[in-house]
């Protein structure tokens, strides 16, 4: 079955696209999930004005991350943590504690955005990289201490 993309689907294409996919999978996951339509020539006549409209947002939105990106670039978060031996932590410094610390600051990121392969364990500087877009990526630096008691 031939359906258009009303979103970009991982693994299969972007929005806009004609995509071929088994009956199942169109019928049972992309249609009622709002992420495809079907592929009849009245749809096709929709989803050229979607593309279009999609493109300018597209460009907007990367705009907008990139101006974000630099802001990003100037903070530096701090976070004072317990520590055992050898300047190992108690706990972690989490992606969710980095986008509570920079909402605290007007930041509105999505903890899922944040780029940090494990939980930071240790003291130090770190560089964190948060996807602001498909194209744009920022960095933000965080900083490890030690709480003194």
């Amino acid at each position: 079955m031939e359906v258009i993309l009303k979103e970009d689907v991982e693994k299969l294409g972007q929005r806009g696209d004609v995509v071929k996919v088994a009956e199942g999978y169109g019928r049972n996951f992309l249609l009622p999930r709002k992420l495809a339509i079907e592929a009849t020539k009245g749809n096709r006549a929709v989803i050229e004005e979607m593309k279009s409209a999609a493109q300018r947002r597209a460009v907007r939105d990367r705009a907008d991350a990139e101006g974000l990106a630099k802001q990003l670039e100037a903070v530096k978060l701090t976070f004072l943590r317990k520590t055992g031996e050898h300047d190992h932590l108690f706990g972690s410094v989490t992606s969710s504690d980095i986008a509570s610390e920079l909402e605290a600051r007007g930041f509105t990121i999505d903890r899922r955005k944040i780029q940090l392969p494990d939980s930071i364990k240790n003291l130090g500087e770190f560089e964190v990289q948060v996807k602001l877009h498909r194209d744009v990526t920022g960095n933000v630096k965080v900083i490890v201490s030690r709480e003194i008691e």
